[in-house]
């Protein structure tokens, strides 16, 4: 792959690509950001737009309306066309590919007419718990609150007064690539959050599905759950065309030409899988964001059911054991907001960029232990620590040390506090890691994030160059590989880490921080700390 940002000293080659359509695209919805992302034949970003947006709280769900949903995909569209016009001096009206991430779990349910029945339930609600615990004892597998057959079994229980009517249910990713497309389907790794997978066959686990029929027989006789889920596709596939509706969501001024092939929608935990090419066993990745998670490839499966584990599946299809927290940097983001009033108060403004370099550098100097300091990034309930409601707090014994620096570092601590949870339950079932690979914007500043996760999980952590690109990267790849298999008639086309590794990441520039001794003694002692506070946090959520 060529290096990030590299073109032709004139652009020629990459314009001629645009132009003949042999660039592919990428868009990912994702909590606080649409983004899109072009790459060329070489699979390098070429150009990229976005759009930012917010999920609101209406009457105690967390959702996002699909009036915002379809303005932010034309947002985020019309922002990488002027971004390639104003680069390369052409408009693109198709593409060699084009790939649709989004979120995970949630729920998006539809009637026969394709109406949408209740509101968009997000990953971020955790109103299911008689559900998911159910279903995780019926099945003798984990099936988390976000996941949306735990959305659909509780509004089975619930009596919800829509649930006869439904007819589909989905993921965002998947409704958009329905309205891209026309087609009810899923890539295999989004599909997996919805349903338990089976890897034997790529589809959903035909047992637990016969024990979810007779389940709900008993409140909703004939419910067949089978036919209201995706069809499940693995990378590669062929899952549709571009269709004119497609095209004129997408781009209102008619510009776009229908008939562009898309890869199968995939979620936004296998799109990060991609972008750091950590779809092969013993390899994992971790995203950061509103949210934050951990993807590690297994070689085998778990000898137990672990409530702080989802079991889920790369985009090929491969189990994957996956550490999700719903909390992750908003908190720290809240506080960078905070200090760059405080700088501008002082007649000093300062870029947000420049606002997190400088509290992320202070980070380094901090003790490794964040100073008897504990910072609790909870704005939302998490399932891992057994909190259906979150409060953000910042908590300190009389003889800690309040710095800048002890300040800042146990703010990144408090992002990765519940993840050191989760992968410490992982490292007691012997699960092995070569390496971790990061991305997300959290790691854009060089050396600090990094250094404090491989501290964190005692495991070496990398960063490549598109570490801030993230999903959107990930899905115009997985668009690239579909269209690789497409163009390979008569001949097999290359496993998805194989070509991931050989057309991709072959010369890739990695920067590896491994973990090191004060920092990984240090983080273990915040932890200590972390976990008996946790009564803390509870108690601020029975009080506030």
């Amino acid at each position: 792959m060529a290096e990030q940002g590299t073109q032709p000293d004139d652009g020629t080659e990459v314009r001629e690509a645009i132009a003949t359509g042999r660039a592919t695209l990428g868009i990912e919805l994702g909590s606080t950001n649409i983004k899109a992302c072009l790459i060329g034949p070489d699979h390098a970003p070429i150009a990229s737009g976005s759009h930012a947006w917010e999920n609101e709280l209406a009457d105690g769900v967390w959702t996002y309306s699909l009036d915002a949903v379809h303005a932010g995909l034309q947002g985020a569209y019309a922002a990488l066309v002027a971004d390639v016009e104003r680069r390369y001096g052409v408009r693109p009206t198709t593409y060699a590919a084009l790939g649709v991430s989004a979120m995970m779990h949630g729920y998006l349910p539809f009637d026969a007419d394709g109406e949408l029945l209740v509101p968009f339930r997000t990953w971020r609600n955790t109103n299911t718990g008689p559900a998911a615990a159910e279903l995780s004892a019926l099945f003798g597998y984990n099936i988390p609150l976000r996941w949306s057959i735990a959305h659909l079994y509780q509004a089975i229980l619930d009596d919800e007064p829509h649930v006869p009517q439904v007819a589909s249910f989905t993921t965002l990713a998947g409704y958009v690539h329905r309205a891209l497309t026309g087609r009810h389907v899923l890539g295999v790794g989004d599909a997996s959050g919805m349903f338990p997978i089976d890897p034997a066959t790529g589809d959903y686990d035909a047992r637990m599905l016969e024990q979810f029929r007779h389940l709900a027989a008993a409140k909703r006789p004939g419910l067949d759950v089978g036919g209201l889920l995706p069809q499940v596709l693995s990378a590669g596939a062929d899952a549709g065309r571009l269709t004119p509706e497609g095209a004129a969501l997408l781009d209102p001024s008619g510009t776009l030409q229908p008939g562009v092939l898309l890869c199968p929608p995939e979620g936004d935990a296998g799109t990060g899988m991609v972008a750091t090419g950590s779809v092969a066993p013993r390899t994992g990745n971790i995203s950061a964001g509103t949210s934050i998670f951990a993807m590690v490839v297994l070689e085998r499966p778990l000898t137990s059911v672990h409530h702080e584990l989802d079991l889920v599946t790369t985009p090929a299809g491969d189990l994957v054991a996956m550490v999700h927290c719903n909390n992750g940097a908003s908190e720290l983001d809240a506080w960078a907001g905070v200090f760059g009033q405080f700088a501008a108060a002082l007649g000093a403004p300062a870029e947000p960029d420049a606002v997190f370099g400088a509290l992320f550098r202070a980070a380094l100097d901090g003790a490794p232990d964040g100073g008897g300091l504990l910072a609790y990034n909870y704005l939302a309930g998490e399932p891992i620590t057994g909190l259906d409601e979150g409060r953000p707090l910042v908590v300190r014994t009389p003889d800690s040390r309040l710095t800048l620096a002890n300040f800042a570092r146990t703010q990144l601590y408090g992002v990765f506090g519940t993840l050191a949870l989760g992968m410490r339950v992982l490292h007691g079932e012997g699960v092995a890691i070569d390496t971790m690979f990061a991305h997300g914007g959290l790691f854009r500043t060089a050396g600090v994030a990094q250094r404090l996760l491989a501290g964190a999980i005692d495991a070496p952590v990398a960063v490549g160059q598109t570490a801030g690109e993230g999903g959107a990267w990930g899905i115009a790849l997985l668009a690239a590989y579909a269209r690789a298999a497409a163009d390979a008639t008569g001949q097999d086309a290359p496993a998805l880490d194989a070509y991931l590794a050989e057309q991709v990441f072959a010369d890739a520039r990695l920067d590896v921080a491994e973990p090191a001794a004060d920092d990984v003694a240090g983080f273990a002692a915040y932890l200590k700390r972390y976990s008996a506070g946790l009564a803390v946090e509870r108690a601020a959520t029975t009080a506030l």
